[in-house]
């Protein structure tokens, strides 16, 4: 007699290999290094993409839609701009350095835009401007570039890296909180993910 025998089932982990959290904001060295190696190869448009996506801190939905209206004037990139974000539907204001207005500004005479074009124009036929996916796409190959690992960065940790920077030097978070555009403070300290780290560095300055 033949007896059939049923095998446990095996339940596939939806983040098995996979890493999962916020990711990681870019070291000091680490945006240096990026920057470095763009210079290097020439990559115009990466670089102006990798400075104004630094100084925005904007979501990656809405710095792919940018134009070159919203950074610019005729000829002269402004030292600040607003835009209206995506999921909030709130306008946030950022700052353009000086080392953001020149790489913008090489990158725009050299691609030719115009006031209302793309600042970063997709080369497919269906779309205006890159999506989310390809600037994600554009991101890993940035850290990869420095021997980074890919699959432990994302867009996030680029929009993290200025407000993460500031926040260490400042402990300002009304002023980060404005920066990022979030309409909550609470937003603002989970994004940072400093309530731990904080913690932890008031226990070891304190001794008892």
């Amino acid at each position: 007699m033949l007896y059939l025998t049923h095998s446990p089932q095996k339940h596939l982990v939806w983040n098995k290999g996979k890493l999962i959290g916020q990711k990681p904001p870019l070291k000091l060295k680490e945006v240096w290094a990026i920057r470095t190696r763009l210079q290097m190869a020439h990559k115009t448009r990466d670089l102006a993409m990798f400075n104004l996506a630094i100084d925005s801190k904007l979501r990656s939905c809405d710095l792919v839609k940018l134009q070159v209206r919203d950074v610019a004037h005729g000829t002269q990139i402004l030292k600040r701009a607003m835009t209206l974000q995506q999921k909030t539907q709130q306008p946030v204001q950022f700052e353009l350095t000086a080392q953001t207005r020149e790489a913008l500004s090489t990158w725009i005479q050299q691609a030719n835009l115009n006031s209302g074009d793309f600042l970063f124009k997709s080369r497919s036929k269906h779309a205006s401007h890159i999506s989310t996916r390809q600037y994600a796409r554009i991101v890993s190959g940035w850290v990869a570039s420095i021997g980074l690992n890919p699959a432990e960065y994302g867009t996030h940790s680029i929009r993290r890296t200025k407000v993460s920077l500031i926040y260490r030097k400042t402990k300002n978070l009304r002023a980060v909180q404005l920066l990022l555009g979030h309409r909550k403070l609470e937003s603002t300290v989970r994004y940072l993910g400093i309530e731990v780290d904080d913690a932890l560095e008031i226990a070891e300055q304190t001794d008892i």
